[in-house]
Formats: C-alpha cells, sequence, structure tokens
C-alpha cells in the first residue's frame, strides 16, 4: 500500500473519502464533524460602551440646565466699602431744588448722595448765578451754606467767566455751546457714623466750549471731588468739599470727534440718578 493509498490521495488526511479537510474544534458538540454551534451573547465590551455614553449624555443634559431664577443674593452679603461693585440699591425718586434727595442713612446712601452732589457742583449750571445758589442750597447743610455760598461765588467770578468766553450770565457766545459735565466713576468712604461721613468720588469730566473760532475746545480731565457730609435728620448734607487731579489713566487712540458732534451729544444724551 503505498502513501497515497493509505491517506485517500489528497495527501491532506482526508476522513471517509469525503474529499474534505475537517478541524476538530475543541469546542464542539457530539459530532466533532458536524457544524460548530456557540451560544448567542452580548460582549461585554459593547455594554460597558453603552454604559458609558448614556452616563455621558446625562451629564451633558444636567450640566445644560439652568434653574428657572437666579439664586437669591444672602441679605447679608453687602460689600465692603472699598469695592467699586454697584449693588443695585435703586436711585432714589425724591428731588430738592432740583437735585435728587431723600438718601438712607447709611454707608450707601452718603455715597448715592455724594455722587449726585459731584455731579451738580460739575454742571454747568455753577456758572451762572442763580443757578448755582439754587444748587448750593439744595445740597449744603445749614450751617455751612453761607460759608459754600460765598466760596463759590469767589470761585465762579465775572474774570473767570470772561477768561472762558462766556457771558456774565454764564451763557455761550452765539453759534458755541458750553460744555461742563462730570460723570462718577467710582466712590469711596474714608470715614463714616451714624451722621457723618467722608466720601471721594473719582470723576471724569468735559469742559470748554464748541465751535470752530473757540480758544478753549472741550476736554476732558480726570479729577477726585471729596466731601464732608452730614445727616441733617432725614438726608445728607455737604458740609464741605474740595477737588484734586487724578487718578488719570492713559488716553485711548480713538480719533477725536469734531465740534459738532460733540455739541450735539451735550444737548441730546441727559445725565443719571446715581445710586451707590
Amino acid at each position: 500500500m503505498s502513501n497515497d493509498d493509505q491517506y485517500g490521495g489528497a495527501g491532506y488526511g482526508e476522513v471517509g473519502g469525503t474529499g474534505q479537510t475537517r478541524t476538530r474544534l475543541p469546542d464542539a458538540p457530539t459530532d466533532p464533524y458536524g457544524p460548530t454551534r456557540r451560544t448567542s451573547r452580548t460582549p461585554r465590551s459593547l455594554v460597558t460602551v453603552v454604559g458609558v455614553v448614556v452616563l455621558l449624555i446625562a451629564a451633558i443634559a444636567f450640566a445644560n440646565q439652568s434653574p428657572d431664577t437666579p439664586d437669591a443674593k444672602p441679605a447679608g452679603d453687602t460689600p465692603s466699602t472699598s469695592t467699586t461693585a454697584p449693588t443695585g440699591t435703586d436711585p432714589v425718586t425724591g428731588k430738592n431744588g432740583g437735585l435728587p434727595s431723600g438718601f438712607a442713612q447709611d454707608q450707601q446712601g452718603a455715597q448715592s448722595a455724594a455722587s449726585n452732589f459731584a455731579v451738580a457742583l460739575g454742571s454747568d449750571g455753577m456758572f451762572n448765578a442763580t443757578r448755582r445758589h439754587a444748587i448750593v442750597d439744595a445740597m449744603a447743610d445749614e450751617g455751612s451754606r453761607t460759608t459754600l455760598q460765598s466760596a463759590f461765588d469767589a470761585d465762579y467770578s465775572a474774570g473767570l467767566l470772561a477768561q472762558i468766553g462766556l457771558t456774565k450770565d454764564g451763557q455761550a457766545p452765539a453759534g458755541s455751546t458750553f460744555v461742563n459735565r462730570t460723570v462718577p466713576a467710582g466712590t469711596k468712604v474714608k470715614s463714616f457714623s451714624g451722621t457723618s461721613a467722608a466720601v471721594d468720588v473719582w470723576c471724569i469730566g468735559m469742559f470748554g466750549l464748541t465751535g470752530d473760532k473757540s480758544t478753549r475746545p472741550v476736554t476732558s480731565s480726570w479729577f477726585t471731588i471729596s466731601m464732608t457730609l452730614k445727616w441733617n435728620g432725614s438726608d445728607w448734607k455737604v458740609v464741605e468739599t474740595s477737588q484734586k487731579d487724578g487718578p488719570t489713566p492713559v488716553t485711548g487712540d480713538v480719533p477725536v470727534s469734531t465740534s459738532d458732534e460733540i455739541g450735539s451729544a451735550v444737548t441730546e444724551f441727559g445725565g443719571f440718578t446715581y445710586a451707590r
């Protein structure tokens, strides 16, 4: 018997003369040469992946949720006297001689009063005697009113008005607009008690005359107004006031507006009632 006869002539281990090569698998059922059958089951790795994806989607949905209403601010969460963050206190609605009045008897009220007083003291109304006296009467403490009136009258003399180019009544010449506006940038309480306060108001101001022939074009400046305030039983009043230059930031690279644009802005844009 040749080797070919012994192995069916194929040389690859034919069994039963079928001419098919069979490989015996270790997990085959009773028939070692029958079709291989495996138990159907979901791979564990697939279950893990699906679980991770579900958790990730849930986490994203939870993170994107926002409450219906914002968290209430704690009642005792008030800023320190050194912070510049606004408190959200509403401006007062009362008026006294055209000036806001009725400020609270606390540090916020003193800062709000000082801010509004600074705006009035830095307005064009101070260059007209009648309007100036009304402004000072409205903000001055009774014991300091006469002194403050005399001091401001001396500051806004006829000589100063002429030097600026204004009439004796503080009016701009024909074809020009007089600009004198003060905008508070922040406040600082230097000292405070229930009946007195010392407050600094950091401001930016605009001052000058519009017009092509003006020798005093409108310029901006930074300064700080210091006030001593007194509580008169119903509101804060000014005892004394002073002013110094700065702090002054570097001027930005912004194109200068024309004289007409400045004049229009001053007449079209109104001011505010300030609240701390």
